[in-house]
């Protein structure tokens, strides 16, 4: 199974592009994922969306906003102009979510139509993942936490 989740900041704005021919969407972003138990220590995970879901990235998504992703990994290789071989590691995605937003507790939800049962490729969401609140929406204090 090839399944990818990951919840980060993005580290530039996304990249979007339209394919040749089809002229179908395609963004690029970078995410700076922090390790779990090394908080000052990032890893940096390129990511592709495409179609609706790229547009919706480039649009609604800056340098610095958190989002959850799901997909999986993509491995592939190209001739360099220096005649070079490179080789590349994406993460596809299947879904995301804006996650922290302004507005409190609410974070949208989009689905390419890989994953999940969604039928119109987006949901809104009550989920409190991520927005710094619990239940009864007060702060939860995490000073005593062990890391």
């Amino acid at each position: 199974m090839n399944k990818v989740i990951l919840i980060g900041r993005l580290t530039r704005d996304p990249e979007l592009r339209f394919a040749a021919g089809t002229g179908n969407a395609v963004a690029r972003f970078s995410l700076a994922v922090t390790r779990q138990f090394k908080r000052d220590e990032a890893d940096f995970i390129n990511c592709v969306a495409f179609g609706k879901q790229a547009e919706t990235i480039a649009q609604y998504l800056t340098k610095g906003s958190q989002i959850a992703v799901t997909g999986n990994i993509r491995t592939g290789s190209y001739d360099a102009q220096d005649g070079s071989k490179r080789y590349t590691t994406d993460v596809a995605v299947e879904t995301f979510e804006f996650v922290g937003s302004k507005g409190g507790n609410n974070t949208e939800s989009y689905n390419n139509g890989f994953g999940g049962n969604n039928s119109d490729n987006s949901q809104q969401s009550n989920d409190s993942f991520g927005s710094g609140f619990d239940d009864d929406m007060t702060p939860v204090d995490d000073g005593d936490m062990p890391f």
